[in-house]
């Protein structure tokens, strides 16, 4: 158990349906990182930008990019989470991963495909919420417009960190700040999301807001919008556990069974 979690946010633009060339920028963002981060945190579809012709950049859960993934996490010593395009049993996912040093992989898929854009169309939803521990800490991960939903976020886990990643665009920001802040407090946890910065193959504009909260909402990165930069921020067990006990909220939580 670690009562220390390092993580590493990296706010990037990303090319256009261009796995190749997104994984060799990443790999020099990633390679640029120092000893000592824990986790490593990628932009939803960092392989392609938020796409609906997933099957120009899809790939299985052995291809490219999942190696690519073991092979950097092992020599970086860190865990690496993003979310990019698989298909599996003839569907397509926006599939949030998880890959640790040691090779064991953890996947989320999307739950809420964003309708406004047409993700449901095709794209293939999950129906399972995710927590899984890594270094003592439990992650619950999640994907952009799944942010929207705060009942599929619920702390009834007691996870101690919740991860969004995003293409979430310029023009809603506003949703995105408040509604990170607000997953924060109401759950108790450290709340981070990443986003991507730039223009995608739509024009669509993206300016960053990658932030981390604490649990009491206050912020804890020195992310600049609109800029492609790396922070590091350090999390701590103890602290997070120190108001989880004195104030005792999430004690007070409403139960409620979910159906999907």
């Amino acid at each position: 158990m670690s009562h220390v979690l390092n993580v590493a946010l990296i706010q990037t633009s990303l090319v256009w349906e261009s796995p190749k060339i997104n994984r060799r920028l990443l790999n020099d963002k990633i390679n640029t990182i120092p000893t000592g981060v824990d986790l490593i945190v990628l932009p939803e579809m960092f392989t392609s930008g938020f796409t609906m012709n997933p099957e120009l950049v899809a790939e299985t859960m052995t291809g490219e990019t999942i190696v690519w993934l073991m092979k950097l996490a092992k020599e970086k010593d860190a865990a690496i989470m993003g979310s990019l395009v698989i298909s599996e049993n003839n569907n397509f996912y926006n599939r949030m991963v998880c890959v640790e040093p040691s090779g064991v992989i953890t996947t989320y898929d999307k739950r809420h495909t964003f309708t406004l854009a047409g993700e449901h169309k095709v794209y293939t939803a999950g129906t399972e919420k995710v927590i899984f521990n890594y270094k003592g800490w439990k992650i619950c991960p999640l994907v952009c417009y799944d942010l929207r939903f705060p009942v599929w976020a619920r702390n009834v886990e007691n996870y101690d960190l919740l991860i969004y990643v995003a293409n979430w665009p310029k023009v809603r920001i506003k949703a995105w700040d408040a509604l990170l802040q607000a997953r924060a407090i109401e759950n108790m946890t450290y709340c981070i999301g990443v986003n991507r910065v730039g223009l995608d193959g739509n024009n669509h504009e993206y300016s960053g807001h990658s932030v981390v909260y604490d649990v009491l909402g206050n912020r804890m990165d020195n992310l600049s919008e609109n800029e492609a930069a790396t922070a590091i921020v350090v999390l701590e067990k103890e602290s997070l556990t120190k108001y989880r006990e004195k104030l005792n909220f999430l004690n007070d939580r409403d139960s409620f069974s979910l159906e999907v």
